[in-house]
C-alpha cells in the first residue's frame, strides 16, 4: 500500500512539474512558431511529384492511398478485405490494419463532400485531378497537425522533465518536426507515417510520464495502423515487463497492461470479431511473403549480402521466413534483456533505436522508406547523439535517393537536406554540439571521407548511365555503403544501451555502500 502511494505520490509531482514547465518556462511560443515553419515547409514540398504520377496503369504509393478512400466510401467493413468483383485486391488491395482502413474512410468522406468523382467506384481509378490532388494533399497536413505535430509536443514536455534541462528545446523540436525522411516520404511520395509513427511517438511519451496504461493504448492504436509499428514492440514489451517486474504485485501489473491492449485491439477490430473467417481475411492482407524477402535494392542485410548470396535462389520462401526471423529476434535479444533486467527511461530510448534496427536489417520484407522507423528514436535522442541523429539522416536520405529520383524529387530533397543542415549547424548549437562526443572510430577524416563519397554516389546517380550489363549498379552501391553506416550505429546503439545499464549499476552500489 505504501509502495501504491509513493507511485502515486511520484505521478502527481511529475504532473505538476510538467504544467509549471509548461505554463512557466515559456515553450508554447517557440513550438508554435516552428510548427508553423514547419507546416510552411510541408506545404511547399506537396507541390513536387508523387509516387507514380501520371505513371498508369497502377500509378504509386498516391493511388493506391486514393484507392483505398475509394474502398472504404463504397464498400461495407466487412467487404474491405475481401476479393470480390467490387474489391480487386490485385489492383492496391488494402494490405494494412483497420485503423488504416478507418482513416481511409474518414478521408473518403471528405473527399467524396467535395469531389465525388475522386472516390466514385471503379471510375476514379487513376483519378489525378488537381483539385482531387490537393485535397489528398490536406489529408495527410491534416494528419500530421492533429497526430504527429501534438505528439511531438507531448514528447519534449517529458523529455525536458525526464532529463532537467531547458536548454536547446527549441532546437530539438524543430530537427523532430523537421525530420527530411519524414517530410519527403508523407509530402512528397505521400503516405501517412506522421500517424502511427505520432501514435508510437505519444506513446514513449506517456511512458516517460509514467502513464503506461496510456502509452500501452496508443502503441496498440500505432499497431493497428502500420503493422511496421511493431519495429518498436520489443523495446516497449521488455521494458513495460521489467517495469512490472520490479514492483509489490507483478501479475496484476501485467494484467491491467493486458486489459488495456486487449481492449484496444477489440475496439479497433470489432467489425471483424464476427468471425474466425473474417479475422483471418484481415491477417492474410498484413503479412505479404508473396513479395519476397525485400523491395528493391533496401540498404539491409538480406539485400546487401544477396550480392555474393543468392538467398531467394538457395532457400524456399519457408527457410527463408524462419531464417529471417531468427536473425532479427537473435539481433533483438541483447536490447531485450537489458530492459528486462534493468529497466530505465533512458535505456528505453535506446531500445527503441535498436529494435527498429533489427527489424529493418534483418526482418522479412523490408522497403527503403522504413528506415523511417530507426530514425524516430534516433530524433529523440538528437540532444545526446547529435553526430548519430545527423549520421542516420544523411544516410537514411540517401538510401531512399534512387526512389526519390523515380518521383521526381530531387529538388525537394536537396532543399530538405540543405535545411536539416542548417538547423544542424545553427550558431545557438554549435557550443552544445561540441561538448558531446561523437561515435567512436568515426574521426573527422573518415566522417569527411564518407560524406565526400555519398556525395559522389548522388552525383553519378543523377548524370551517368550505368553499364547495359550491370543496370542497377550505382543502386547497388548506394545500398552497400549506406548498410554499413546502418550496421555501425546498430553496433553502437547497442553498446551504448548495454553502458547505461552499467552505470546504473555502479551508482546503485555506490549508493549500498554510503
Amino acid at each position: 500500500m505504501k509502495q501504491k502511494s509513493s507511485r502515486n505520490v511520484g505521478n502527481e509531482d511529475n504532473d505538476d512539474n510538467m504544467w509549471t514547465w509548461l505554463l512557466n518556462k515559456g515553450i508554447g511560443a517557440p513550438f508554435l512558431c516552428i510548427s508553423l515553419f514547419a507546416l510552411v515547409i510541408r506545404v511547399a514540398v506537396s507541390f513536387h511529384s508523387y509516387s507514380g504520377a501520371g505513371n498508369p496503369p497502377k500509378y504509386g504509393d498516391f493511388e493506391a492511398q486514393r484507392h483505398w478512400m475509394e474502398i472504404t466510401v463504397n464498400l461495407p467493413a466487412n467487404e474491405w478485405y475481401l476479393n470480390s468483383s467490387s474489391n480487386d485486391l490485385s489492383y492496391w488491395g488494402l494490405d494494412y490494419p483497420p485503423l488504416t482502413a478507418y482513416q481511409s474512410y474518414i478521408h473518403g468522406i471528405f473527399l467524396k463532400s467535395i469531389l465525388p468523382d475522386s472516390v466514385s467506384l471503379f471510375t476514379s481509378r487513376g483519378h489525378e485531378s488537381y483539385l482531387g490532388k490537393l485535397l489528398m494533399r490536406w489529408t495527410v497536413l491534416a494528419s500530421d497537425i492533429l497526430v504527429f505535430f501534438p505528439a511531438v509536443f507531448f514528447f519534449v514536455v517529458a523529455y525536458a522533465c525526464l532529463t532537467g534541462g531547458l536548454r536547446h528545446t527549441a532546437w530539438h523540436v524543430a530537427v523532430i518536426l523537421l525530420s527530411p525522411c519524414l517530410i519527403i516520404i508523407d509530402h512528397g511520395h505521400f503516405q501517412y507515417n506522421c500517424i502511427s509513427l505520432g501514435l508510437s511517438l505519444g506513446a514513449i511519451a506517456a511512458i516517460l510520464s509514467d502513464r503506461e496504461l496510456l502509452a500501452c493504448s496508443l502503441f496498440c492504436s500505432a499497431l493497428n495502423h502500420k503493422q511496421m509499428s511493431a519495429y518498436f514492440a520489443p523495446a516497449f514489451f521488455c521494458h513495460l515487463l521489467g517495469r512490472c517486474l520490479k514492483r509489490r504485485n507483478p501479475i496484476l501489473e501485467i494484467a491491467k497492461l493486458g486489459i488495456v491492449a486487449l481492449g484496444t485491439f477489440a475496439v479497433i477490430w470489432w467489425p471483424y470479431l464476427h468471425s474466425l473467417e473474417a479475422c483471418l481475411q484481415v491477417l492474410s492482407r498484413l503479412a505479404p511473403f508473396e513479395r519476397g524477402l525485400y523491395e528493391d535494392y533496401v540498404a539491409n542485410f538480406w539485400c546487401t549480402s544477396s550480392i555474393l548470396i543468392k538467398w531467394k535462389q538457395l532457400f524456399p520462401l519457408q527457410s527463408l521466413k524462419l531464417l529471417s526471423l531468427s536473425a532479427t529476434v537473435i539481433s533483438c535479444l541483447p536490447s531485450m534483456i537489458q530492459q528486462i533486467s534493468t529497466p530505465s527511461k533512458h535505456g528505453f530510448l535506446y531500445a527503441l533505436l535498436n529494435s527498429a534496427f533489427s527489424f529493418y536489417l534483418f526482418s522479412f520484407q523490408v522497403h527503403e522508406k522504413s528506415i523511417l522507423l530507426p530514425l524516430l528514436p534516433a530524433s529523440l535522442l538528437a540532444l545526446e547523439e547529435p553526430l548519430l541523429f545527423a549520421w542516420l539522416t544523411h544516410f537514411g536520405m540517401l538510401s531512399m535517393f534512387p526512389l526519390l529520383c523515380r518521383d521526381k524529387l530531387k529538388l525537394a530533397y536537396i532543399a530538405l537536406s540543405t535545411l536539416f543542415a542548417l538547423i544542424y549547424y545553427a550558431p545557438c548549437w554549435q557550443q552544445h554540439l561540441n561538448t558531446k562526443q561523437g561515435l567512436p572510430i568515426l574521426k573527422p577524416p573518415l566522417q569527411i571521407a564518407l560524406f565526400l563519397t555519398s556525395l559522389v554516389l548522388h552525383a553519378i546517380y543523377v548524370v551517368m548511365l550505368p553499364p547495359r550489363r550491370y543496370p542497377f549498379l550505382f543502386e547497388a552501391m548506394i545500398m552497400m555503403l549506406c548498410f554499413s553506416q546502418f550496421a555501425f550505429i546498430a553496433v553502437y546503439s547497442n553498446v551504448k544501451q548495454w553502458m547505461l545499464s552499467d552505470n546504473a549499476r555502479l551508482a546503485d552500489e555506490g549508493k549500498k555502500k554510503l
